[in-house]
């Protein structure tokens, strides 16, 4: 089942009641570490690899197991109420799925600069106009150099 995220109930997204919603309403069941989880997930604008997001969650609740974590967020992600991708070579991060969401990432530096949505759209349409090819881009990360490597 892929759930359709809710528009943003708060100015940064949807809420936990929200997702746990959109959960239940699929069948899901609402574990206090899947709740936890999406309190996380959803209370911070960063993005946090699985080892992060336990650490996070163990601090509420200790007994957690990070093997319970990454079962969590593989589900979340079956439904379609979080992404991952990867910032370079590095581990996957994980992030509410939220409309197109895309990073520029520096291949020297690491430093990741957020594509602004109109250049994703632009992306979008431009490879439907010359290939006929429809982007879904969700979330995404283009390597290459950032302005202050680039001028190295």
């Amino acid at each position: 089942m892929r759930t359709e995220l809710p528009a943003a109930s708060t100015a940064s997204g949807p809420g936990v009641e929200d997702v746990l919603g959109l959960i239940r309403a699929g069948g899901g069941r609402i574990t206090s570490t899947r709740r936890v989880l999406l309190e996380v997930l959803l209370g911070s604008d960063e993005h946090r690899t699985a080892e992060q997001l336990a650490a996070l969650v163990q601090a509420r609740l200790p007994e957690v197991h990070l093997s319970t974590i990454y079962r969590n967020l593989e589900e979340l992600q079956r439904m379609g109420v979080l992404v991952h991708t990867h910032f370079g070579h590095g581990p996957a991060t994980y992030q509410p799925a939220v409309g197109a969401h895309g990073h520029f990432v520096c291949d020297v530096c690491a430093a990741t600069v957020e594509i602004p949505p109109e250049l994703v759209a632009s992306l979008a349409d431009g490879a439907l106009a010359s290939s006929g090819f429809v982007v879904e881009p969700g979330h995404f990360a283009i390597g290459g150099r950032c302005a202050h490597c680039a001028r190295a």
